[in-house]
């Protein structure tokens, strides 16, 4: 196994350590904090209202625990570990877009309540280079075609 570019170091490595300990931070979750997050989440995925908070604060908790590992792993492949990141991004830029609180007036620019959730576009941009750069075969690994 080849060694990772310091590229793929830095787009897997820092958002995988914040991610990770942020669902760490989750696991032992609050009753207030669980019922905060999971209204936010309902905001931009309305299918979650049916689900118990502290039950949805768990499954948020277990869930930013496997996107970090899977990013900071690196025996996961890079589009692997950026399919995660970019769902969990999405789910987070979901809430940022169907919350009218969370952008100015043209719903794009973040207000003062959105700006935390606004920096999720930076995880998404790190999600598409993940998916995108993929792996590079050496010339010595590719087969020469056959000619009959």
């Amino acid at each position: 196994m080849a060694l990772p570019s310091i590229a793929t170091l830095a787009l897997r490595g820092v958002p995988g350590a914040f991610i990770l300990n942020s669902g760490v931070g989750k696991l032992d979750i609050d009753e207030d904090t669980a019922t905060f997050l999971h209204g936010e989440a309902a905001k931009g995925v309305p299918a979650l209202e049916e689900l118990d908070p502290q039950l949805f604060g768990k499954l948020l908790a277990f869930g930013e625990i496997a996107v970090g590992s899977a990013l900071l792993l690196p025996f996961i492949p890079n589009r692997i570990a950026g399919l995660a990141l970019g769902g969990l991004s999405a789910g987070l830029l979901s809430v940022y877009f169907r919350d009218p609180e969370k952008t100015e007036a043209d719903g794009i620019r973040p207000s003062g309540a959105g700006t935390a959730l606004a920096k999720d576009s930076w995880m998404a941009a790190i999600a598409l280079a993940l998916v995108t750069a993929g792996g590079k075969k050496s010339k010595k690994s590719r087969k020469p075609k056959k000619t009959t």
